[in-house]
């Protein structure tokens, strides 16, 4: 799959369809599960909020930048124009998640929010509003039938709701911001901007520190640095005028 299909919430070119409807969070689900691992090899869809590869990040005891270099594939989504970091598949590996040993998660307490979900998936709003959808599997094997808000509390889902609900409203806010300032910018102040905006969502966290307070601290830091960017822009067609 070409890096430039895949964006902040994976394929660009995925619709939630009528076979996929929204559930509520008391309604049942059910889903085929053989317990092979088989949906955690031949993916290159696993897209990483700056939450999630904090929590890899806590896991291993590394640096997130260090962990980004080591286990993704980095690229300027082609819909979003913000970065996007997903799992690299390992070629030695038969495109396994680079996590996978055996049918075994190694990160599975620090597994990322697709993975922690999956059959199941989310949509959040502009507005904040979650909501949960079942993804089609093609599994075999044992069916399974939970509820939804049970099946999202067995995996921690709910603990961590508010914080991808910050990120979800952060990204899209940023999306017209840098639409903006791309058309105003020049191209190597463009590239300026995109290195903030990977130090400000992915790496300039401690993982021994609370992710929140680092994530609103970095956007207020973020805020000042496009500013900058935005008035060294405009002094230089001053300039030239």
């Amino acid at each position: 799959m070409r890096d430039e299909a895949i964006d902040l919430c994976g394929q660009i070119n995925f619709t939630r369809t009528d076979a996929m409807p929204l559930l509520e969070r008391d309604a049942q689900f059910r889903f085929a599960c053989a317990g092979c691992g088989n949906c955690c090899r031949g993916r290159e869809d696993i897209v990483l909020s700056g939450y999630d590869l904090w929590r890899i990040a806590a896991r291993l005891r590394l640096p997130p930048q260090i962990v980004a270099r080591g286990y993704c594939r980095s690229s300027i989504g082609r819909v979003s124009h913000l970065p996007v970091l997903r799992l690299a598949p390992v070629k030695e590996n038969r495109n396994n998640c680079p996590f996978l040993t055996e049918n075994h998660c190694a990160i599975h307490e620090a597994e990322p929010l697709v993975c922690a979900l999956y059959p199941l998936a989310q949509e959040i709003s502009r507005a904040g509003e979650v909501h949960y959808f079942l993804q089609p599997t093609g599994c075999g094997g044992q069916v399974i039938e939970a509820r939804v808000q049970d099946y999202l509390a067995r995996y921690d889902v709910p603990a961590r709701e508010a914080i991808d609900v910050r990120w979800a409203q952060t990204c899209m806010a940023l999306e017209d911001t840098v639409e903006r300032l791309e058309e105003v910018l020049s191209p190597v102040l463009v590239r300026r901007m995109q290195a903030k905006l990977w130090q400000a969502l992915y790496f300039g966290y401690d993982y021994a520190q609370d992710y929140l307070p680092q994530l609103e601290a970095n956007l207020q830091t973020l805020d000042t640095e496009l500013r900058k960017l935005t008035e060294y822009q405009k002094k230089r067609n001053d300039s030239s005028k």
